[in-house]
């Protein structure tokens, strides 16, 4: 399975698609970090990466997942012993992939976005919000694959509503339902995110789990 997640990883890369990803993570945050932000303001600002940068962490999941054609995914799940270890390693080889760039998009944030250095709790709950943005990114790519969305344009569109959703269903009260993404930015703004941070953290870890779930019941069953 190790060797599975190492090729698709490397067929992701020698397919160009990685730089698909790439670009678009560096033309948001050339955007987003245009300007140093003032000092005081790192939470708010750190933690509002970590939300933008999903979508473009479910596009390269999703790129990823579509890079092998549908006859080589069955021929590697025989090779591995069975579909849920050939799901499984798509899955690690997507979150690989999402890791990096949110990496990436962070190291980015604290050496060209912020003016002043954040605490080490706010460093701390901000790492943790790109480890659950990672699986957030995960988990919607999947869900917009080529496995369960044969159609392109049908796989994109959903891949953008379903993050427009959830951040509408964010910002109500029924944020519990999804990834609270606006409410992680409001407790930001608001000063009490590392207070919140439990709570905030258990919600999205379900929400991830349950569409991780999701995409290999669905893959089991086509």
């Amino acid at each position: 399975m190790i060797a599975l997640t190492a090729f698709r990883l490397a067929a992701y890369i020698r397919s160009h698609r990685v730089y698909q990803a790439l670009l678009l993570t560096m033309a948001l945050l050339a955007i987003l970090y245009g300007s140093r932000a003032p000092a005081g303001a790192e939470t708010a600002v750190l933690t509002d990466g970590a939300v933008l940068i999903i979508p473009v962490l479910a596009w390269a999941a999703r790129s990823l997942l579509d890079t092998e054609p549908d006859t080589q995914r069955e021929l590697s799940a025989v090779q591995v012993g069975g579909r849920g270890r050939e799901i499984a390693a798509g899955l690690l080889a997507a979150f690989a992939a999402c890791a990096a760039l949110a990496a990436f998009a962070l190291l980015w944030a604290l050496l060209l976005g912020i003016t002043g250095s954040p605490s080490p709790g706010v460093l701390g709950a901000v790492v943790l919000l790109n480890l659950l943005a990672t699986l957030t990114g995960t988990a919607l790519g999947a869900l917009t694959s080529r496995s369960l969305l044969p159609s392109p344009a049908v796989s994109i569109t959903a891949l953008l509503l379903g993050f427009m959703v959830m951040l509408l269903v964010s910002s109500s009260s029924l944020y519990w339902l999804t990834v609270p993404l606006l409410t992680w930015m409001k407790a930001a703004n608001a000063g009490d995110l590392l207070d919140r941070l439990p709570e905030l953290t258990a919600i999205s870890l379900a929400w991830c789990t349950a569409g991780l779930s999701t995409y290999a019941w669905l893959r089991h069953r086509t």
